[in-house]
């Protein structure tokens, strides 16, 4: 993503040098290859937040360009969305790379898969399903579907997976809903992955009704808010 512009890595550093500075890991995934499987912690959620950001907005999906960001209610225009003009680590203009550049490459029933999960899997920062990347969240939400569906896993494990980065990017929302839940009598571990990120508990409108029936619990931040 650094070659395409996608990414400018004196942008991206010196983001992280104000911050304490990058890990070893942390360099590696910016500038390095074939890195092996991604592994989310409390710790790196923010930095991942915003690398799978780059890749779901500089990857070329019909998503982004004939789905809702690109559609006439919206004016036809995706750069009036915090997922596109928040996008502030690239070189030049962000909508430079707006779905222009071929990272993954995905098959028609692969694309229809990250499609289908997209729909299913909410925010609780606002009230969009991930088809709907208008936020950084939702367009590294999509970023990793994309990279999950061409590496061959299933619809459950993108599901599952899902979930779990989003309990890392919103700990006290999925804190609370696991709690919810729990005080219904169903363990949070067996509640499915496509519950929890429905629009019912995961979307910001759902939540605000979930938090009238469960005080929310408090967590340390995790992925951060909607910007880098």
């Amino acid at each position: 993503m650094i070659a395409s512009g996608v990414i400018d890595q004196e942008k991206f550093e010196s983001l992280y040098a104000a911050r304490g500075g990058m890990t070893p890991e942390m360099s590696a995934l910016l500038t390095g290859s074939n890195n092996g499987a991604l592994t989310i912690t409390r710790e790196n959620s923010g930095f991942l937040l915003n690398l799978l950001w780059g890749l779901g907005i500089g990857n070329e999906n019909t998503i982004l360009t004939e789905g809702p960001m690109n559609s006439e209610a919206f004016g036809n225009d995706p750069s009036r969305f915090a997922s596109t003009g928040g996008w502030s680590l690239s070189v030049g203009n962000p909508m430079d790379h707006y779905s222009a550049h071929r990272f993954v490459t995905l098959t028609p029933e692969q694309q229809e898969l990250v499609e289908r999960v997209a729909k299913g899997i909410y925010r609780p920062c606002c009230g969009n399903s991930t088809l709907f990347p208008d936020c950084n969240h939702g367009m590294a939400m999509l970023g990793l579907l994309e990279l999950m569906a061409s590496q061959g896993l299933s619809e459950q494990e993108m599901y599952d997976a899902a979930l779990s980065v989003n309990a890392y990017w919103f700990q006290e929302t999925y804190l609370t809903i696991a709690t919810f839940f729990e005080s219904q009598g169903t363990p949070w571990e067996t509640v499915p992955a496509q519950v929890a990120l429905s629009a019912e508990y995961s979307s910001s409108s759902g939540y605000k009704q979930l938090v009238q029936k469960t005080a929310p619990v408090q967590a340390p931040s995790g992925g951060g808010g909607c910007g880098v």
